[in-house]
C-alpha cells in the first residue's frame, strides 16, 4: 500500500495543468514510446475534464500523434465537464445496471462513473444528466508509455473493481480492461467504444472510408447523400459534411459470433493516415455515427459477470500510414 501511495503521489506531482476554455484547471498526463505520443485526462471528481454520466471517466485521450498524423481532438462546439458528449478519444460507455428495477429516488450503476440516482419514471437516456451519489475510489499510476486506472465501488447492490490499462507498443495503442464482480448479484451490461476520430484535423468528407470484414447489413437510409456503402463492406464519404449533417446507421449488422469480425479500419486517403481496431471479444452490435468534425464506428460487446468472477477484454488500435 505504501508503494502504491508513493507511486500515486509521484504521478500527481508530474501532472501538467492546462486551461480548456472552462474556468477550472484540468489535470493531464503525457505518455510516449518514441513512436506514438498521446495525452490523457485522468479521472478527477473535482477538476477532471470529463465529469458526465454517460462515459467511463478513465482514459479520455484528447490527442494522439503517430508519424506526424493526428487521430483525436476537439470535435464539439460547447464544453462543460458534465455535458454527456463533451469528450474526446476512444471513450467507452457501459449500459446502466439496475435502472429498470429502480424507482425514482433509488439508485443504479454506471461502470466507470459510479452509483447514480434515478430521477423520474422516464426511460434511461444517455444524454440525460443523473446525480452521482458515489464516485467510487479512483487510483492511477503512470509510466513513460502506459497509464493504469482503477475504480473500486464498495457500496450498493453491484460493487465492483474495474481496472483499465492504456499502453503503447510499437505502432499500437492497447487498452486492457478487467471487471471484477465484488457483490452477490450478477453484473449484466454491454459496453461500446464511441471512437471519436478526428484524423489530421480534417472535416469529414470525401477521402474518408470505414471498412468492415463482413458484408454490411441494416438500414443505411440515414447516410443520405453524404456517404454510401461500396464493395459491400465499406462506408465511403462522397460529400463534405455540414454542421447539420449526421450520417448514421442505428444498427449495423452482418457480423458473426467470432471476434474476427471486430476488425475495423478507418482511413483518410487525403493525408494517408489509417487505423485498424481489433478486439479479443466478439461484437454484439455496431452503430455508425458521424459529424462534421468526427466519425465514429461504435462497436459493442456484451458483459455478464457472476459473483466473485472477472471479465477481461482488450482493444487494440494499430496506426499506419500509406
Amino acid at each position: 500500500m505504501k508503494i502504491l501511495l508513493k507511486s500515486i503521489l509521484i504521478t500527481l506531482t508530474t501532472l501538467t495543468i492546462i486551461m480548456t476554455g472552462y474556468s477550472q484547471e484540468v489535470p493531464k498526463v503525457h505518455i510516449s514510446n518514441g513512436t506514438i505520443t498521446c495525452e490523457i485526462y485522468p479521472p478527477d471528481a473535482e477538476n477532471g475534464y470529463y465529469r458526465g454520466t454517460r462515459f467511463d471517466w478513465a482514459g479520455v485521450i484528447p490527442s494522439l500523434e503517430y508519424k506526424n498524423h493526428t487521430y483525436f481532438g476537439k470535435w464539439f462546439e460547447k464544453y462543460e465537464p458534465t455535458i454527456h458528449d463533451a469528450i474526446m478519444g476512444p471513450v467507452e460507455a457501459f449500459d446502466p445496471i439496475g435502472y429498470g428495477s429502480a424507482k425514482p429516488g433509488e439508485t443504479f450503476v454506471k461502470i466507470g462513473v459510479g452509483i447514480l440516482e434515478r430521477q423520474d419514471t422516464t426511460d434511461y437516456h444517455f444524454s440525460s444528466s443523473y446525480k452521482i451519489l458515489d464516485k467510487g475510489l479512483w487510483n492511477f499510476e503512470r509510466k513513460n508509455d502506459e497509464v493504469r486506472f482503477s475504480q473500486q465501488l464498495i457500496e450498493g447492490e453491484y460493487p465492483y473493481t474495474y481496472h483499465k490499462l492504456i499502453k503503447l507498443k510499437d505502432n499500437k495503442l492497447i487498452i486492457e480492461h478487467t471487471l471484477t464482480n465484488d457483490g452477490n448479484n450478477a453484473i449484466e451490461t454491454s459496453v461500446f467504444n464511441h471512437n471519436f476520430f478526428v484524423i489530421d484535423k480534417q472535416n469529414t468528407g470525401p477521402g474518408f472510408t470505414i471498412k468492415f470484414p463482413f458484408k454490411i447489413e441494416g438500414d443505411i437510409s440515414r447516410l443520405g447523400d453524404c456517404a454510401k456503402v461500396v464493395n459491400g463492406n465499406e462506408i465511403k464519404f462522397v460529400k463534405e459534411l455540414g454542421k447539420k449533417d449526421h450520417p448514421y446507421i442505428a444498427k449495423l449488422s452482418g457480423f458473426g459470433d467470432s471476434n474476427d469480425d471486430y476488425d475495423i479500419r478507418i482511413e483518410n486517403k487525403n493525408t494517408g493516415a489509417g487505423v485498424r481496431i481489433t478486439c479479443d471479444r466478439p461484437l454484439s452490435n455496431v452503430v455508425f455515427w458521424s459529424a462534421i468534425k468526427t466519425l465514429s464506428p461504435e462497436p459493442y460487446i456484451d458483459i455478464n459477470v457472476k459473483s466473485a468472477e472477472s471479465f477481461s477484454w482488450t482493444i487494440t488500435y494499430e496506426f499506419y500510414s500509406f
